[in-house]
């Protein structure tokens, strides 16, 4: 399957690393990434229950003549034939509508609004919204280009955390590299989480692909973002229940994203994840 990951292309330093970590998670997987060039600093994406307007910071426009040859060659230094996505339809003459058709999508890693105060967007409450609405995984990538070598899914036992763990061997089984599982036990022994994964119809492929499941008592939160290797892809679930509640409204999350540079990928509520 020809899976496609939209990146909304920023023609700066720190743009740049954010889409060689696009070009590599693509790369790794064997996906096709897509470069969205902006020509206005606004564009709208319309979700079943939602229609989100982006409002990116004004760095989105530097120097537009040179930002779709930057962005080729930043293809051509990976090896991947430059795609281009160009919008269709405008709601406004400013303001194009920008596919969610798409399997992935890039965001930049302003998730929160402290972060965007020290210049790394402004977008981060509009990511929480996407990610509640989408139907496609989103990847908040770490501030610089760091190649990830082993995927690390947190997995807590809620419907969410369900299917980031099969998103999470969905990667492993596209890259070949090693799968780590890493759960907070919230007062339940191994043998419950291990019994859902067999009820899921989980337990071949973890069998197969696991290398090693981490438990941690609930007040070792800490000590589990300490222990994820740093050049570990973090699969992990929003808006579940498990090892983070709401997450994407609550400390926890604020707690990850401030604390690991690790690339994340996040799988919201509307999400449904096939390993085929």
């Amino acid at each position: 399957m020809n899976y496609k990951l939209l990146h909304i292309f920023r023609n700066t330093p720190f743009g740049r690393e954010t889409f060689l970590q696009s070009l590599y998670f693509c790369k790794t997987i064997n996906a096709f990434p897509v470069a969205y060039i902006p020509k206005s600093d606004k564009f709208l994406m319309y979700f079943s229950n939602d229609a989100i307007q982006i409002d990116l910071d004004h760095s989105y426009l530097t120097s537009p003549k040179t930002a779709k040859n930057h962005a080729k060659d930043l293809f051509n230094e990976m090896g991947i034939k430059p795609m281009f996505y160009e919008p269709k339809n405008f709601t406004a003459s400013t303001l194009p509508d920008i596919s969610t058709n798409f399997d992935y999508l890039c965001c930049p890693r302003s998730v929160s609004d402290m972060s965007s105060k020290i210049g790394l967007g402004h977008i981060g409450p509009k990511v929480r919204r996407i990610i509640k609405h989408a139907t496609f995984p989103v990847l908040i990538t770490s501030p610089v280009f760091k190649p990830w070598k082993s995927i690390s899914v947190f997995f807590g036992g809620s419907k969410n955390a369900v299917n980031s763990l099969k998103l999470g061997l969905k990667i492993a089984m596209s890259s070949g590299l090693p799968l780590d599982i890493y759960t907070l036990r919230e007062k339940r022994n191994k043998t419950y989480y291990e019994e859902l994964i067999k009820k899921e119809g989980l337990a071949e492929p973890v069998s197969q692909l696991l290398k090693t499941w981490h438990f941690y008592k609930t007040a070792d939160f800490d000590s589990l973002l300490y222990d994820v290797p740093h050049n570990s892809l973090i699969v992990l679930g929003a808006y579940g229940h498990g090892i983070i509640k709401d997450i994407l409204l609550g400390s926890k999350m604020e707690q990850i994203q401030s604390t690991v540079t690790n690339n994340l990928l996040i799988t919201g509520p509307h999400c449904s994840i096939s390993l085929q």
